[in-house]
């Protein structure tokens, strides 16, 4: 009886097992998949030929390079504007920053920076219970209702703009101390929104890459065992140029030279820090800058060959930028991308991935999943990019498969030539025009050196229109025109 007994518990234990394993399988096969981690490292006036993948000489960057071999190359990425606070404002809300009411570059005089209507990338993902950081350049306002704290992320340290503003910037290198502090007031190190060092002074400066890519590892430590979104914003290479002791004199190309293997460096210890952790292959990595290179300082600034000008133009040298993004398993690993993409698609795409809303008042971007994990023949759904600069100037439309560019008359700076300045001190730059509207070819000539308008009068229509409907929503100071769908900035008091 205790055999048969035994039996009986066998056989009927065979349909028990393979019910459990079909529950199991279901639950499995229904269970979501965990939310993706978000890194974005965001350099300073890294010009599209400053790295190894995009042609750079005299300095290795072999962090980078290994992250090219494991993500994909985008050789088509722009930002919103050719400018600090501008193009910070795109990557933050996914709007043209025109929209949103920040023009330039934001001064420590001022009083205005984000409207806390706006939702930040920080705001977004919190939706979705993220942890997230900031730490770096901000440039977005600098009194304490502007400051990333109160914009939706748990930490922050860094710089509230430029590394320049500050009494040392480099146009005053020469004069009296009190000429000096005419120009710009201290620059202060802020941490959360309290300020930790109320005068930056050179040796500050030397750690500046140093101290952010310790905070961003130490972050990812801390928060390894849920999704995140951390920003890693770089002062680095913008001007005033300055490196820690460990690259001080490493590269053939100088101090330059010398910043960006400190920002390789840095790219390498994030890189690490995700490995470590064991949450690499659930990461989404993205490495790009702000603008293109301030060429006027010759030596002390990178290159945008073979793109047309540099930082504060709209030809590409100003708004098309490196971009290296790694996502193992779900973005193409060794593969370049000639696809058109902006800044502002982030914020909706991250949105879309993770299940996050999106705000209810109007946003410029729009998803590019698709293009980004490198799905074939996946259009772009934008028909075209609106290139503003200055105080609200429409000056390029650029088709939405990046292939064709209306240039708009506009004036614009340039060296026509000459070589920069050297040492750290600008050169002065000449001011060109563009007096009547141009169109280029960017898929064959990315120089924007042929202009075509009378060989291609048809998409030269088309991209008027497109200009039309950039102005009837953003406005266009040059045609003096009023956008109907504008937000307005926030304002802080005036300081006493």
């Amino acid at each position: 009886m205790v055999f048969i007994r035994m039996r009986f518990r066998r056989f009927i234990s065979v349909p028990v097992l393979l019910a459990a394993f079909a529950a199991s399988v279901t639950a499995a096969q229904q269970r979501p998949e965990p939310l993706p981690n978000i890194v974005i490292i965001f350099t300073d006036d890294l010009g599209y030929g400053d790295i190894g993948s995009f042609g750079a000489k005299g300095y290795e960057t072999p962090n980078l390079d290994k992250l090219a071999r494991q993500g994909t190359v985008f050789r088509n990425f722009h930002v919103a504007q050719a400018v600090c606070s501008a193009s910070r404002a795109g990557l933050q809300t996914g709007c043209y920053p025109n929209r949103i009411g920040i023009h330039g570059a934001l001064g420590p005089k001022g009083v205005t920076g984000i409207n806390a209507k706006e939702m930040t990338l920080a705001e977004m993902v919190k939706q979705r219970g993220y942890a997230t950081a900031m730490f770096g350049k901000w440039h977005l306002g600098h009194q304490p209702q502007f400051l990333p704290p109160n914009h939706g992320y748990d930490e922050y340290f860094g710089l509230p703009y430029s590394n320049d503003m500050w009494p040392f910037h480099p146009e005053y290198a020469n004069a009296p101390l009190s000429k000096k502090r005419e120009g710009y007031p201290e620059l202060p190190m802020i941490e959360g929104t309290n300020i930790v060092i109320p005068k930056i002074e050179p040796k500050h400066q030397e750690q500046l890459t140093t101290w952010y890519t310790e905070h961003a590892v130490r972050f990812i430590k801390a928060h390894s065992n849920q999704p995140f979104l951390l920003l890693l914003t770089h002062s680095m290479p913008h001007v005033p140029l300055f490196v820690s002791d460990k690259f001080k004199g490493k590269t053939k190309r100088g101090l330059f030279g010398d910043v960006i293997m400190e920002i390789d460096w840095s790219v390498g210890e994030v890189l690490k820090a995700l490995e470590q952790a064991g949450i690499e292959k659930n990461t989404w990595v993205i490495f790009t800058s702000d603008n293109g290179p301030w060429l006027n300082y010759g030596d002390h600034a990178g290159t945008a060959l073979p793109l047309r000008e540099g930082k504060g133009t709209s030809w590409d040298g100003g708004i098309r930028v490196p971009c290296i993004m790694r996502w193992p398993g779900r973005i193409p690993a060794g593969k370049e991308s000639s696809r058109m993409l902006m800044t502002i698609d982030l914020f909706p795409t991250i949105a879309n991935l993770i299940g996050a809303r999106l705000p209810k008042h109007p946003i410029d971007g729009k998803n590019v999943w698709p293009i980004i994990s490198g799905q074939r023949k996946a259009p772009n759904p934008h028909s075209s990019y609106w290139i503003y600069y200055a105080n609200n100037q429409l000056q390029a439309v650029i088709s939405g498969d990046g292939q064709w560019k209306l240039v708009l008359p506009h004036k614009y700076r340039t060296l026509n030539g000459r070589p920069g300045g050297a040492g750290g001190k600008p050169v002065n730059y000449d001011q060109n025009e563009v007096t009547q509207p141009e169109l280029y070819k960017l898929g064959t000539d990315m120089s924007e050196s042929i202009e075509v308008s009378s060989k291609y009068p048809a998409i030269m229509k088309r991209l008027l229109a497109e200009a039309e409907r950039a102005r009837a929503q953003l406005g266009d100071n040059l045609a003096r025109r009023n956008g109907a769908g504008v937000r307005p900035a926030g304002t802080a008091a005036e300081p006493e």
